[in-house]
């Protein structure tokens, strides 16, 4: 896989993209990762790629040209490519991990990272996807492109020091994980529930079924909304939902 983010500020991913699982991915040639500043592409002698909006507001707006020019450059280093290329904003669909899963299929990422007040609307006719990583605005597109980057290299086969990690995930499996712990047994009191001591793997993976369908239901209800409940699951909820109603 390769990826590209257009950016004013390289150095901003240095550190993110070097490091952890991002750079040891980057170690074994599972992926590569590129910065490109569009202001190369500037249309005048200042290196200026924004301007003023038509019909007046407050800010400046990513000019298109530049962004134009440097997809093409990308593209003529890579003809065969069927790039994604995506526009970092907090208008677009939220980023989910259903997403995540989706670009990790891809073999070529390209992140449009703004900055200033916003785009021309006519970069839109460049893209394939927009995305928001929250109802939130940031300063710049680059540490959502980051975030991106980070769920969605992760995934990539042998990225991970162990390939369960990522299928055991809260999201992967449509539920938020279930609570995890390590030694000592007993700290200050709080104790490691007895059935994950019990050497009794079946009753250990209902547990941490039954766990993690809770956490879900305490935290995250909505995503129950779309998940297809087995027999068990369903008479679990019932007893958390009866459980709640006589407190």
């Amino acid at each position: 896989m390769r990826i590209d983010f257009l950016t004013l500020f390289p150095d901003m991913f240095t550190g993110p993209m070097t490091s952890s699982i991002l750079g040891k991915a980057q170690a074994k040639g599972l992926v590569s990762i590129n910065t490109y500043d569009f202001r190369q592409h500037a249309t005048n002698k200042h290196g200026h790629v924004d301007d003023y909006p038509y019909g007046g507001g407050a800010g400046m707006l990513l000019q298109v040209e530049p962004i134009h020019k440097s997809l093409a450059h990308l593209r003529a280093q890579m003809p065969d490519s069927q790039a994604r290329v995506i526009l970092m904003d907090p208008a677009g669909p939220t980023f989910n991990q259903a997403k995540a899963e989706e670009l990790a299929r891809e073999d070529h990422l390209i992140f449009i990272c703004g900055h200033y007040e916003g785009y021309d609307d006519r970069i839109r006719n460049l893209i394939t996807d927009e995305i928001s990583i929250g109802d939130y605005v940031l300063t710049g597109g680059e540490l959502g492109a980051m975030v991106v980057a980070d769920a969605v290299v992760r995934l990539k086969e042998n990225a991970l020091g162990n390939a369960e990690s990522a299928v055991g995930d809260s999201f992967s499996t449509g539920l938020l994980e279930h609570p995890q712990y390590t030694r000592p047994r007993d700290y200050n009191g709080w104790t490691v529930p007895d059935i994950l001591l019990s050497g009794d793997h079946a009753k250990v993976a209902q547990w941490q079924a039954k766990e993690s369908l809770r956490r879900t239901y305490q935290r995250r209800p909505d995503l129950l909304e779309n998940y297809a409940l087995s027999d068990q699951e369903q008479a679990w909820l019932a007893e958390f939902q009866a459980a709640d109603q006589t407190e």
